[in-house]
């Protein structure tokens, strides 16, 4: 059995169910194509709790006697011997956002994948000699960013050929069900602020999500018969923006109640009729082609969504289940059309996840692009 290694941060995004899905969905993902999975996480320090939020998350989907959390504060790791063994029998690893860096673990697999999941950002940061950020030590560059390197994208590429790809959804662990009753009710997951900052491309300091946001804030007012609801993370110096989207008929819940596991988070999904979001202004000012893992995930579970354009242009379909817009004006008709027929709606997110979204489907195409087989 080929052996794979999937690196990403799950310790260090603890109660973040949704976060857990995006590393989940690529390892278990691998394990469903036959693949000896191993997960790893590199952390300068990790408290008891993140310990404990590793293990757990790991453990409930029978990756714990394959899971290892390497911290810089314990550099006597008695783990790192026997890993970079079996990175070196390793057939692949997939190196999410980078975060695996130690050189005994990148030397060893035949073929290593970087994936990116903040076009725009990533590859800024690799193109700006005063960040430290690099993107060395890989075989292989997918992305997020459908439509890097593609003309009217305006994100710097380096010279790397960026490999799009959608993000894989497990569609055995999230199953389309009925839409739950009146009234429509929008809903995403979000933190305020982007802890990465800004980011500036080709000269112009892009916009972050709550730009977006602050932009789209009348909408509830012009849709009184639906509810718009955030899982909302947001700093308490941030209490103004707080009380504008609540005036004008947000509802905002915590995060750390409706989605703080993995299976919290499927069941709000699941709950709401369909998903509305802004996106980073990064992903929409660079023409990035940006697909959210959390819209895969409402679009699996046969719940549509409406989400802010990013240029995705003719590469997916966005005329029936995922619905995008760019304005005000292009939201209100998005929802409209969405009220108007929900279960058309939901049938089209539904097949448009098992088209094109399901792990398989995805990982599969990934797979056979770099020449790599389970």
């Amino acid at each position: 059995m080929a052996v794979a290694i999937v690196a990403g941060a799950l310790a260090n995004k603890p109660s973040n169910g949704g976060e857990a899905w995006v590393r989940l969905s690529w390892a278990l993902g691998l394990r469903r194509l036959g693949f000896d999975v191993h997960f790893v996480e590199q952390l300068p320090s990790a408290d008891d709790g993140s310990r404990r939020w590793f293990e757990d998350v790991t453990q409930e989907f029978g990756l714990g006697e394959r899971a290892t959390l390497l911290c810089g504060d314990d550099p006597d790791e008695p783990q790192r011997t026997p890993l970079a063994e079996i990175a070196s029998e390793a057939e692949l690893l997939v190196n999410l956002s980078g975060h695996l860096t130690l050189p005994e673990l990148l030397r060893g697999p035949r073929e290593r994948l970087y994936v990116d999941l903040d076009p725009g950002f990533t590859q800024s940061w690799h193109a700006d000699p005063a960040v430290d950020f690099e993107l060395s030590g890989h075989d292989h560059y997918a992305t997020v960013g459908l439509r890097v390197g593609q003309p009217g994208c305006r994100i710097p590429t380096s010279g790397i050929d960026w490999i799009p790809t959608l993000p894989p959804v497990l569609l055995d662990f999230f199953p389309e069900l009925p839409a739950p009753p009146a009234p429509m009710r929008f809903t995403t997951v979000a933190t305020w602020r982007s802890p990465s900052g800004s980011v500036t491309i080709d000269g112009e300091t892009m916009s972050l999500k709550h730009h977006q946001f602050r932009r789209l804030i009348e909408l509830p007012r012009r849709l009184p018969d639906a509810v718009f609801e955030i899982a909302l993370s947001i700093h308490p110096g941030d209490a103004a923006d707080l009380d504008a989207l609540r005036q004008h008929g947000w509802r905002i819940v915590e995060p750390e109640t409706v989605a703080a596991s993995p299976f919290a988070f499927r069941e709000y999904v699941a709950g709401s009729t369909a998903e509305f979001s802004v996106a980073q202004g990064a992903y929409v000012d660079s023409r990035s082609g940006w697909f959210s893992d959390r819209t895969a995930a409402y679009l699996a579970t046969g719940r549509p969504a409406l989400v802010q354009d990013t240029g995705l242009g003719g590469d997916v379909p966005t005329d029936g289940g995922l619905v995008t817009f760019g304005s005000v004006d292009e939201a209100v008709a998005g929802a409209e059309a969405i009220a108007a027929d929900p279960a058309g709606h939901g049938a089209a997110a539904r097949a448009f996840a098992e088209d094109r979204l399901d792990s398989d489907v995805v990982l599969g195409r990934l797979l056979d692009r770099i020449g790599v087989t389970g």
